[in-house]
């Protein structure tokens, strides 16, 4: 190895202590996990000095949220990739089907030729699904899909203009696709690139995937994540002097399970690994891990290991680039919504609106629901960490017998808070299905057409507990229930995520009008 390679690291590694020690002294440099919320899969690029980044969120719609940076460091929302997956009772949550868990998964963003490529996958369709636009922040994008559904893939140019993906889990495979990226090449078979990816960190556990590929230097670099049997989650990386191999795999990083992810350059020349790590309830969150190189290999953090701060300008905080509050108050020129809000699953269209009633969100029943799961139409958007608070004020004066509305968490063991019609009595009620079965417990009786609630949620060291709150004035608040355990379950694959709600359970066409949504980082 090059003198003044082994001396950059050695600088590189003496910078980043320096920071780390004064860390406590000043506040101007950025820490991990660098978005503390739900973003994971992360897939980036760089266009000139304006760094652009993919993800996954599954069943919500719209899909594919594209995030961008100047810095790496404080990222906003500025499209998505797709309004809508696919149109079935999965997606729909219509006939008792839902796709909590699937909808599309890690997404690959590439940029080549002036054209931004997203590709990602979905064993909700069967498909693969590439979408490509010349303008990533205005969307406008174009959509191919084909079969099969490639499992965690990597869309690759190489240099010659032909293009592949990277693809599979445990044995690793390479296929070409057609220069239009329609599909794959007529002709060509799939070729397995590596036999067992998971042996540099051993055998069992999770099957190597997650695969992502890059070139650097005429030498190629995949990233996969494993996960040992009794170990922890590990990024491996093999790497090749030609794409169809033979490769060669190590262990790039092991530590504190942050891993999945892979390679971006700074324009001055700095690398970084992009990873996230599994946090509780929160989510799966992104975490910067400086990168040098040794001997043609990438060396992520202090020799495999975190680096607590990353070097990088301090974060602006995720509101409102991330998650943000809305007053739901509408110009012409605006969208009806802000990106910062998805729906759970597919929306019904016909049944929400932000101008029937000007500065209010209205939420209409359209069918019976008999739980909140698969109910239709519940707005979301992330919770973030260590500690934030939802709140919003409905009118509740429309609502039909049966109904049930308010404000939510939304995962598997989600919790509510709302009001609930029977009859002609309103009630306050909360919901904790924090344990096997969802509990109901009452508050008081509702006198008056509006009421508030808020949510107030704590991830630090995963303590994982939100409480739920209404008050008569929005002045004086009234704790109601049980605190909620959030647990973050793989049926459902996703940090929770504050939910507007209202549903149906004898009549439709009742009504909820939602005043605001307000998020804030502080109880």
């Amino acid at each position: 190895m090059k003198l003044k390679t082994i001396l950059a690291c050695l600088a590189l590694n003496i910078i980043l202590f320096i920071d780390s020690s004064l860390a406590q002294q000043q506040s101007n440099i950025a820490s991990n996990p660098i978005i503390y919320a739900d973003v994971p899969d992360m897939s980036m690029v760089r266009v000139g000095d304006v760094y652009y980044m993919s993800s996954t969120t599954m069943h919500m719609s719209p899909g594919v949220p594209i995030m961008k940076s100047k810095d790496l460091v404080n990222w906003k929302l500025v499209c998505y990739a797709y309004d809508t997956l696919a149109n079935s009772n999965a997606m729909n949550l219509e006939n008792g089907k839902n796709a909590y868990g699937n909808g599309s998964w890690a997404s690959s963003l590439r940029y080549h030729n002036g054209i931004f490529y997203v590709s990602t996958f979905s064993a909700t369709s069967g498909r693969t699904h590439v979408y490509t636009t010349r303008d990533i922040e205005k969307g406008n994008w174009k959509a191919v899909s084909f079969k099969p559904s490639l499992h965690d893939h990597s869309l690759f140019f190489d240099d010659d203009g032909r293009v592949y993906m990277i693809f599979g889990s445990g044995k690793i495979r390479l296929a070409e696709l057609n220069s239009d990226v329609s599909g794959i090449k007529s002709g060509t078979k799939e070729q397995v690139l590596i036999e067992n990816a998971n042996e540099p960190s051993g055998n069992g556990g999770l099957p190597a995937e997650g695969s992502q590929l890059f070139k650097v230097k005429g030498k190629y670099y995949l990233f996969n994540i494993t996960w040992p049997k009794g170990g922890m989650r590990t990024v491996v990386v093999h790497k090749a002097d030609h794409l169809r191999g033979p490769y060669e795999g190590r262990i790039a990083f092991q530590d504190l399970g942050v891993a999945q992810g892979g390679l971006i350059d700074m324009s001055n020349g700095q690398y970084y690994a992009y990873l996230f790590r599994d946090f509780g309830a929160v989510g799966r969150v992104p975490y910067l891990v400086p990168v040098c190189w040794k001997d043609g290999w990438p060396i992520l953090g202090d020799a495999g290991k975190i680096l607590p701060l990353t070097g990088l300008p301090v974060s602006k905080g995720l509101i409102p680039g991330i998650v943000a509050s809305d007053d739901f108050l509408r110009t012409k020129k605006e969208p009806a919504l802000p990106l910062v809000w998805q729906w759970n699953h597919n929306p019904d269209n016909k049944l929400w609106s932000v101008t029937k009633r000007r500065g209010y969100l209205r939420l209409t029943t359209g069918r019976i629901d008999s739980n909140f799961l698969q109910a239709k139409n519940t707005l979301t958007q992330r919770t973030i960490g260590p500690v934030c608070v939802g709140g919003t004020m409905v009118d509740v004066s429309r609502m039909k017998d049966g109904d049930f509305a308010g404000l939510s968490l939304l995962q598997k063991n989600y919790g509510q808070i709302g009001v609930k019609v029977s009859g002609t009595t309103k009630s306050v009620v909360m919901v904790n299905a924090g344990k096997v079965h969802p509990i109901e417990i009452k508050g008081d009786l509702l006198q008056q057409d509006k009421i508030y609630f808020k949510i107030e949620c704590e991830f630090e060291n995963f303590k994982d507990t939100a409480n739920f709150f209404y008050s008569l004035d929005g002045i004086s608040w009234k704790s109601l229930g049980d605190s909620l355990k959030m647990t973050y379950t793989l049926p459902h694959f996703m940090g929770y995520r504050f939910g507007l709600f209202n549903y149906a359970t004898k009549y439709t066409g009742g009504y909820a009008d939602f005043d605001y949504f307000h998020i804030n980082d502080k109880l």
